[in-house]
Order: C-alpha cells, then sequence, then structure tokens
C-alpha cells in the first residue's frame, strides 16, 4: 500500500510531516513578528526568550534552543497557519488573549511600529479567533505596562 502512496505522490502516516509542537508554534509566532521588518535584534531574541520561560517554564538555554529549532520550522513553513493551529487546539481563548499580549511586547521590542508589523499582528489575532477589540485592548495594556 505504502508502494502505491508513494508512486501516486500520496503520504503515508511514516512519511506525514509533524506538527510543530506547542513549544516551537509559540517561538515560530514569536519570530515572524520580530523578524516582518527585517530587523532582528538581542532585545527582541532576549524578549522572546522571556516569554518562552515564562510561557512553558523552560530554562533561557532551552528557550534558545527552541528559537533555533523553531527558525528551521518557519525556513520550511509556506505559511503561519501551521502554528497558530497548534496554538488554538492547545489554548483557550484567555491564554491566547494573553499571548496577543507578548506579541505586543515582541512588537515594541525595538520601540515603534511598522507597517508591516500592524498587518502581521492583525493576521496572526485572526488566525488565534481573537477578535478585533481583544487584539486592541491587549494593545493598550502593553503600551500602559511599557510607559
Amino acid at each position: 500500500m505504502d508502494f502505491i502512496r508513494n508512486l501516486l505522490g500520496l503520504e503515508n502516516e511514516s512519511t506525514k510531516p509533524e506538527k510543530p509542537n506547542l513549544e516551537v508554534a509559540t517561538a515560530a509566532l514569536f519570530l515572524e513578528m520580530a523578524t516582518v521588518d527585517d530587523e532582528f535584534d538581542e532585545t527582541e531574541r532576549a524578549r522572546i526568550v522571556k516569554h518562552l520561560t515564562h510561557l512553558h517554564g523552560v530554562s533561557e538555554k532551552k528557550a534558545r534552543s527552541i528559537i533555533d529549532v523553531a527558525q528551521k520550522e518557519r525556513d520550511g513553513a509556506v505559511d503561519i497557519w501551521s502554528f497558530t493551529s497548534v496554538i488554538n487546539t492547545h489554548y483557550d481563548e484567555t491564554e491566547k488573549v494573553h499571548m496577543m499580549e507578548m506579541v505586543w511586547e515582541v512588537v515594541f521590542a525595538d520601540g515603534q511600529l511598522d507597517a508591516h508589523e500592524d498587518y502581521l499582528v492583525r493576521k496572526i489575532a485572526k488566525l488565534l479567533r481573537l477578535n478585533h477589540r481583544q487584539m486592541i485592548e491587549a494593545k493598550m495594556r502593553v503600551k500602559k505596562k511599557l510607559e
């Protein structure tokens, strides 16, 4: 049966790519946000490490390793849906709103919001099934915290 699937170009269970795990999926979204403006500095990396240690209870060393894996996953991904779908599977609405706050913190790590970041943050919110109000309220909480 596998021979026929291979011949027809169909995937079987053993060749089907695995979904990224939750740690990698969250790191990939943070990386996507941090690099959308074509600038990724140590401040943004440190913010992502902080969020990963907080969210997943891992060490800084493990968080940096997760970032490396997430970068490879991002390089092979066609879009960010594969990452947001993992998050939607594991997180409830409250957790996704909290994650949206972390996304905003990554956005503001360099002190500015450019058009590409604005577009991507809206896309992420939509893919996480959050409404506009939830996204904006998360943004306002982060801005207030950073003042």
